[in-house]
């Protein structure tokens, strides 16, 4: 078993690095295996199928007058017109455009990402809990909106804020809400109010997954304000 605190201790560099090249305890065969560790962009860009003009396309995008370009936009519509040599990943949290020949230096923009404390590189907009997941849709100075998914069987904790209000309104399934010692259950386009400060928890008892939308207002509205009451999660 490696010792925790020397392991704690140790630079964070890739075992090729650290050790490969500095052990002279290693034996090597030979071999043709076809094999790529797909470490970057142009790695996947290379084993990706390309039109004649080279350029490889996943998801929604198009590319005009452009050579040897990679798209990748599983939701929205991304447009490349008239350049070479790029990629272009579009995601729900952030947009990267870079030169296929500088893909290893992505490494270098997450660790500027951290350091400048960017939300980005440390959380996706949507957020997996045991019970699901939520995810922003909209937000302003007093406003945000969510849609929550929880799935059969599972509740969230019971729980209170002291700064939002919330509105839930089901889409699909059914919720089962309580709220101040009140069980409700809020069936597909319906509603339900939740005042600040009122003492709450959302379930789902049904055989398919509940799909609410979240709508929060008041003057702060982090995910710092939940006071949790009880939890089967053991969350604090």
């Amino acid at each position: 078993m490696l010792d925790a605190e020397a392991f704690g201790r140790a630079p964070k560099k890739s075992i090729d690095y650290a050790v490969i090249e500095r052990s002279d305890r290693l034996a090597l065969v030979p071999a043709d295996i076809g094999w790529s560790d797909v470490g970057t962009w142009e790695a996947v860009w290379e084993l990706s199928n390309r039109d004649a003009d080279g350029n490889s396309v996943r998801g929604h995008g198009v590319v005009l007058g452009g050579r040897n370009v990679h798209i990748r936009s599983d939701e929205h519509l991304t447009a490349v017109v008239g350049v070479e040599d790029v990629v272009v990943v579009t995601t729900p949290d952030a947009v990267l455009v870079l030169h296929r020949s500088k893909s290893d230096q992505v490494k270098a923009l997450v660790d500027h990402l951290k350091a400048t404390n960017r939300r980005e590189a440390a959380e996706h907009r949507r957020i997996f809990r045991p019970w699901g997941y939520y995810q922003s849709i909209d937000n302003g100075a007093r406003h945000q909106v969510k849609r929550i998914v929880v799935k059969p069987g599972d509740r969230l904790s019971l729980q209170k804020h002291f700064h939002r209000a919330e509105h839930w309104i089901v889409v699909k399934g059914t919720a089962e809400v309580d709220r101040d010692g009140e069980r409700h259950l809020v069936h597909e386009n319906e509603s339900i109010y939740l005042p600040i400060g009122c003492v709450h928890r959302l379930g789902n008892p049904g055989k398919i997954d509940l799909e609410l939308i979240e709508v929060q207002t008041g003057s702060y509205l982090g995910e710092d304000d939940i006071v949790r009451i009880e939890d089967v999660y053991n969350r604090g």
